[in-house]
Protein backbone atom coordinates (compact mmCIF):
# COMPACT_ATOMS: atom_id res chain seq x y z
CA UNK A 1 0.00 0.00 0.00
CA UNK A 2 1.81 3.43 -1.07
CA UNK A 3 1.71 6.00 1.02
CA UNK A 4 -0.31 9.76 0.00
CA UNK A 5 1.65 12.46 0.43
CA UNK A 6 0.39 15.46 1.13
CA UNK A 7 2.40 19.35 0.03
CA UNK A 8 1.76 21.32 3.22
CA UNK A 9 3.43 24.62 1.28
CA UNK A 10 0.41 24.51 -1.28
CA UNK A 11 -2.06 26.89 0.39
CA UNK A 12 -5.69 27.04 -1.86
CA UNK A 13 -6.04 30.20 -3.82
CA UNK A 14 -8.23 32.79 -1.59
CA UNK A 15 -10.91 35.39 -2.82
CA UNK A 16 -10.88 38.91 -2.14
CA UNK A 17 -13.76 40.37 -1.20
CA UNK A 18 -14.29 44.12 -2.13
CA UNK A 19 -16.32 45.92 0.51
CA UNK A 20 -19.14 47.64 -2.12
CA UNK A 21 -19.88 51.62 -1.41
CA UNK A 22 -22.76 53.31 -0.10
CA UNK A 23 -23.30 53.95 -3.58
CA UNK A 24 -23.51 50.71 -5.16
CA UNK A 25 -25.80 49.30 -1.93
CA UNK A 26 -28.41 51.96 -2.26
CA UNK A 27 -28.96 51.53 -6.16
CA UNK A 28 -28.97 47.52 -5.54
CA UNK A 29 -31.93 47.83 -3.04
CA UNK A 30 -35.70 47.48 -3.76
CA UNK A 31 -36.26 50.65 -2.22
CA UNK A 32 -34.05 52.51 -4.50
CA UNK A 33 -36.39 51.27 -7.41
CA UNK A 34 -39.47 51.58 -5.76
CA UNK A 35 -39.15 55.38 -5.04
CA UNK A 36 -37.59 55.62 -8.56
CA UNK A 37 -40.54 53.92 -9.52
CA UNK A 38 -42.68 56.46 -7.80
CA UNK A 39 -41.49 59.51 -9.35
CA UNK A 40 -42.03 58.16 -12.68
CA UNK A 41 -45.56 57.44 -11.99
CA UNK A 42 -46.25 60.34 -10.47
CA UNK A 43 -44.46 62.52 -14.20
CA UNK A 44 -46.29 59.94 -15.94
CA UNK A 45 -49.87 61.31 -14.26
CA UNK A 46 -49.01 64.85 -14.04
CA UNK A 47 -48.40 65.01 -18.01
CA UNK A 48 -51.49 62.75 -18.88
CA UNK A 49 -53.46 65.49 -16.32
CA UNK A 50 -52.08 68.21 -18.57
CA UNK A 51 -52.71 66.70 -21.59
CA UNK A 52 -56.22 65.86 -20.64
CA UNK A 53 -56.95 69.65 -20.57
CA UNK A 54 -54.90 70.81 -23.77
CA UNK A 55 -56.68 67.59 -25.89
CA UNK A 56 -59.84 66.99 -24.13
CA UNK A 57 -60.35 70.12 -22.30
CA UNK A 58 -61.25 68.16 -19.16
CA UNK A 59 -59.15 69.80 -16.18
CA UNK A 60 -58.11 66.98 -13.31
CA UNK A 61 -58.32 68.78 -9.83
CA UNK A 62 -55.04 70.09 -8.93
CA UNK A 63 -52.84 68.89 -11.67
CA UNK A 64 -54.67 70.18 -14.54
CA UNK A 65 -53.73 73.62 -13.28
CA UNK A 66 -50.11 73.03 -13.44
CA UNK A 67 -47.80 73.49 -16.47
CA UNK A 68 -46.87 69.33 -17.90
CA UNK A 69 -43.72 68.75 -16.46
CA UNK A 70 -42.04 68.77 -20.23
CA UNK A 71 -42.92 72.08 -20.11
CA UNK A 72 -41.24 73.03 -16.17
CA UNK A 73 -38.11 70.70 -18.13
CA UNK A 74 -38.22 73.52 -20.81
CA UNK A 75 -38.02 76.46 -18.45
CA UNK A 76 -35.64 74.26 -16.20
CA UNK A 77 -33.03 74.48 -18.82
CA UNK A 78 -33.94 77.79 -19.92
CA UNK A 79 -33.18 78.77 -16.04
CA UNK A 80 -30.11 76.77 -15.73
CA UNK A 81 -27.60 78.57 -17.49
CA UNK A 82 -28.24 82.03 -16.29
CA UNK A 83 -25.44 82.53 -13.38
CA UNK A 84 -28.51 84.52 -11.61
CA UNK A 85 -30.54 81.58 -10.19
CA UNK A 86 -27.14 80.07 -9.00
CA UNK A 87 -26.72 83.01 -6.91
CA UNK A 88 -30.07 82.92 -5.98
CA UNK A 89 -29.25 79.08 -4.86
CA UNK A 90 -25.66 81.06 -3.00
CA UNK A 91 -27.62 83.50 -1.17
CA UNK A 92 -30.56 81.50 0.47
CA UNK A 93 -27.93 78.60 1.35
CA UNK A 94 -25.81 81.80 3.40
CA UNK A 95 -28.79 82.61 4.68
CA UNK A 96 -29.81 78.99 5.68
CA UNK A 97 -26.47 77.86 7.05
CA UNK A 98 -25.70 81.42 9.05
CA UNK A 99 -29.24 81.28 10.89
CA UNK A 100 -28.73 77.68 11.64
CA UNK A 101 -25.45 77.69 12.65
CA UNK A 102 -26.13 80.76 14.79
CA UNK A 103 -29.37 78.67 16.39
CA UNK A 104 -27.28 75.61 17.07
CA UNK A 105 -24.01 77.45 19.01
CA UNK A 106 -26.83 79.41 21.02
CA UNK A 107 -29.15 76.62 20.88
CA UNK A 108 -27.66 73.42 22.42
CA UNK A 109 -25.91 74.94 25.67
CA UNK A 110 -28.74 76.42 26.12
CA UNK A 111 -31.30 73.24 26.29
CA UNK A 112 -28.33 72.09 28.16
CA UNK A 113 -28.31 74.38 31.16
CA UNK A 114 -32.41 74.05 30.97
CA UNK A 115 -31.90 70.14 31.76
CA UNK A 116 -29.22 70.15 34.02
CA UNK A 117 -29.90 73.27 35.77
CA UNK A 118 -33.08 73.55 37.87
CA UNK A 119 -31.84 77.19 38.74
CA UNK A 120 -31.30 78.53 35.11
CA UNK A 121 -34.48 76.39 34.06
CA UNK A 122 -36.82 77.94 36.38
CA UNK A 123 -35.83 81.30 35.35
CA UNK A 124 -35.41 81.42 31.82
CA UNK A 125 -37.90 78.61 30.76
CA UNK A 126 -41.64 80.20 31.15
CA UNK A 127 -40.03 83.27 28.80
CA UNK A 128 -38.49 80.67 26.49
CA UNK A 129 -42.23 78.69 26.32
CA UNK A 130 -44.09 82.14 26.08
CA UNK A 131 -41.84 82.72 22.55
CA UNK A 132 -42.04 79.88 21.27
CA UNK A 133 -45.47 79.13 20.05
CA UNK A 134 -44.41 82.84 18.22
CA UNK A 135 -44.14 81.67 14.19
CA UNK A 136 -40.91 83.04 13.04
CA UNK A 137 -42.56 84.59 10.07
CA UNK A 138 -44.45 86.93 13.01
CA UNK A 139 -40.99 88.08 13.66
CA UNK A 140 -40.53 89.27 9.69
CA UNK A 141 -42.31 92.67 10.26
CA UNK A 142 -40.08 93.55 13.65
CA UNK A 143 -36.76 92.35 12.21
CA UNK A 144 -36.98 94.65 9.11
CA UNK A 145 -37.63 97.56 11.83
CA UNK A 146 -34.66 96.33 14.40
CA UNK A 147 -32.13 95.27 11.97
CA UNK A 148 -30.50 97.80 9.77
CA UNK A 149 -30.61 95.64 6.73
CA UNK A 150 -32.48 93.04 4.95
CA UNK A 151 -29.83 90.57 5.22
CA UNK A 152 -29.42 90.81 8.82
CA UNK A 153 -33.45 90.25 9.07
CA UNK A 154 -33.69 87.93 7.17
CA UNK A 155 -30.55 85.22 9.36
CA UNK A 156 -32.47 86.48 12.34
CA UNK A 157 -35.86 84.72 11.18
CA UNK A 158 -33.99 81.99 9.98
CA UNK A 159 -31.98 81.43 13.47
CA UNK A 160 -35.44 81.73 15.57
CA UNK A 161 -36.74 79.13 12.65
CA UNK A 162 -34.45 76.36 13.90
CA UNK A 163 -33.39 77.70 17.68
CA UNK A 164 -36.56 77.08 19.66
CA UNK A 165 -36.88 73.42 17.74
CA UNK A 166 -33.47 73.07 18.49
CA UNK A 167 -33.57 73.56 22.14
CA UNK A 168 -36.81 71.83 23.12
CA UNK A 169 -35.52 68.24 21.11
CA UNK A 170 -32.08 68.82 23.39
CA UNK A 171 -33.84 69.63 26.62
CA UNK A 172 -36.29 66.37 25.73
CA UNK A 173 -32.89 64.50 24.98
CA UNK A 174 -31.25 65.31 28.12
CA UNK A 175 -33.77 64.92 30.42
CA UNK A 176 -34.61 61.08 28.87
CA UNK A 177 -31.50 60.24 29.97
CA UNK A 178 -31.41 57.31 32.53
CA UNK A 179 -30.92 58.35 35.81
CA UNK A 180 -29.20 55.49 37.71
CA UNK A 181 -26.52 56.38 34.82
CA UNK A 182 -25.71 59.48 36.61
CA UNK A 183 -26.08 57.52 40.07
CA UNK A 184 -23.89 54.80 39.40
CA UNK A 185 -21.10 57.33 38.05
CA UNK A 186 -20.86 59.26 41.12
CA UNK A 187 -20.92 56.40 43.10
CA UNK A 188 -17.64 55.46 41.12
CA UNK A 189 -16.15 59.02 41.64
CA UNK A 190 -17.05 60.85 38.50
CA UNK A 191 -16.21 64.82 38.51
CA UNK A 192 -19.66 66.87 37.37
CA UNK A 193 -17.56 67.29 33.79
CA UNK A 194 -17.31 63.89 33.78
CA UNK A 195 -20.84 63.26 34.40
CA UNK A 196 -21.72 65.86 31.42
CA UNK A 197 -18.98 64.71 29.34
CA UNK A 198 -19.63 61.11 29.44
CA UNK A 199 -23.17 60.29 30.02
CA UNK A 200 -25.27 63.67 29.39
CA UNK A 201 -23.45 64.71 25.85
CA UNK A 202 -23.65 61.61 24.30
CA UNK A 203 -27.15 60.37 25.47
CA UNK A 204 -28.38 63.54 24.20
CA UNK A 205 -26.33 63.62 20.55
CA UNK A 206 -29.13 61.75 18.95
CA UNK A 207 -31.73 64.54 19.89
CA UNK A 208 -29.69 67.11 18.36
CA UNK A 209 -28.94 65.81 15.39
CA UNK A 210 -32.84 65.29 15.29
CA UNK A 211 -33.17 68.93 16.22
CA UNK A 212 -30.96 69.76 14.16
CA UNK A 213 -32.85 67.86 11.20
CA UNK A 214 -36.28 69.29 11.76
CA UNK A 215 -34.74 72.73 12.67
CA UNK A 216 -33.26 72.85 9.15
CA UNK A 217 -36.33 72.21 7.75
CA UNK A 218 -38.18 75.15 9.01
CA UNK A 219 -34.86 77.09 8.31
CA UNK A 220 -35.29 77.22 4.71
CA UNK A 221 -39.13 77.53 5.01
CA UNK A 222 -38.86 80.61 7.24
CA UNK A 223 -36.17 81.87 5.12
CA UNK A 224 -38.12 81.48 1.87
CA UNK A 225 -41.04 83.42 3.03
CA UNK A 226 -38.62 86.18 4.83
CA UNK A 227 -36.94 86.62 0.94
CA UNK A 228 -40.06 87.29 -0.29
CA UNK A 229 -41.44 89.55 1.86
CA UNK A 230 -38.35 91.63 2.30
CA UNK A 231 -37.16 91.51 -1.05
CA UNK A 232 -33.65 89.63 -0.42
CA UNK A 233 -32.09 92.00 -2.92
CA UNK A 234 -31.56 92.07 -6.45
CA UNK A 235 -33.10 89.38 -8.79
CA UNK A 236 -29.60 87.78 -9.10
CA UNK A 237 -29.05 87.74 -5.50
CA UNK A 238 -32.35 87.60 -3.73
CA UNK A 239 -32.40 84.00 -3.06
CA UNK A 240 -35.01 81.21 -4.26
CA UNK A 241 -37.64 82.40 -2.37
CA UNK A 242 -37.44 86.22 -4.12
CA UNK A 243 -37.01 84.18 -7.66
CA UNK A 244 -40.07 82.05 -6.82
CA UNK A 245 -41.92 85.71 -5.80
CA UNK A 246 -40.63 87.32 -9.18
CA UNK A 247 -41.43 84.19 -11.31
CA UNK A 248 -45.56 84.85 -9.69
CA UNK A 249 -45.07 88.73 -10.44
CA UNK A 250 -43.83 87.73 -13.92
CA UNK A 251 -46.91 85.04 -14.29
CA UNK A 252 -44.15 82.32 -15.56
CA UNK A 253 -45.63 79.58 -13.63
CA UNK A 254 -43.02 76.70 -15.22
CA UNK A 255 -40.48 78.79 -13.51
CA UNK A 256 -42.33 78.95 -10.08
CA UNK A 257 -42.14 75.20 -9.93
CA UNK A 258 -38.40 75.42 -10.99
CA UNK A 259 -38.22 77.30 -8.03
CA UNK A 260 -40.03 74.75 -5.84
CA UNK A 261 -37.96 71.70 -6.78
CA UNK A 262 -35.10 73.78 -6.30
CA UNK A 263 -36.31 74.33 -2.64
CA UNK A 264 -36.55 70.48 -2.90
CA UNK A 265 -33.42 69.64 -3.64
CA UNK A 266 -31.55 72.41 -1.58
CA UNK A 267 -33.82 70.43 1.91
CA UNK A 268 -32.81 67.10 0.69
CA UNK A 269 -29.12 68.34 0.55
CA UNK A 270 -29.12 69.52 3.77
CA UNK A 271 -30.47 66.87 5.37
CA UNK A 272 -28.37 64.33 4.11
CA UNK A 273 -25.70 66.87 5.01
CA UNK A 274 -26.61 66.30 8.93
CA UNK A 275 -27.18 62.89 8.36
CA UNK A 276 -23.93 62.13 7.58
CA UNK A 277 -22.82 64.75 10.11
CA UNK A 278 -24.88 62.55 12.94
CA UNK A 279 -23.01 59.17 11.27
CA UNK A 280 -20.01 60.30 11.81
CA UNK A 281 -20.81 61.86 15.29
CA UNK A 282 -22.56 58.32 16.35
CA UNK A 283 -21.11 55.21 14.76
CA UNK A 284 -22.94 53.02 17.52
CA UNK A 285 -26.17 54.28 15.30
CA UNK A 286 -24.55 52.73 11.58
CA UNK A 287 -25.74 49.37 12.62
CA UNK A 288 -29.75 50.41 12.56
Amino acid sequence: MSAVTIDQTQTPPSRTFRRRSKFERAISSLGFWRGLAGILVFLVLWEAAAYLKTAADFTVPFFGKLPAPTLVAAAALEVVVQPGYWWSWVESFKRVLGGFIIAMILGIPFGLALAVNKYFRDVFFPPFEILRPIPPLAWVPASLIFWPTNEMSIIFVTFLGAFFTIVINVLGGARTIDVRYLRAAQSMGATQWHLFSRIILPGTLPSIFTGAAVGMGITWNVVLAAEMVSGGGSQAGGGLGFFIWSSYMGGSMEHIIVGMISIGIAGYLSSALIRWLGERAMPWQRAF
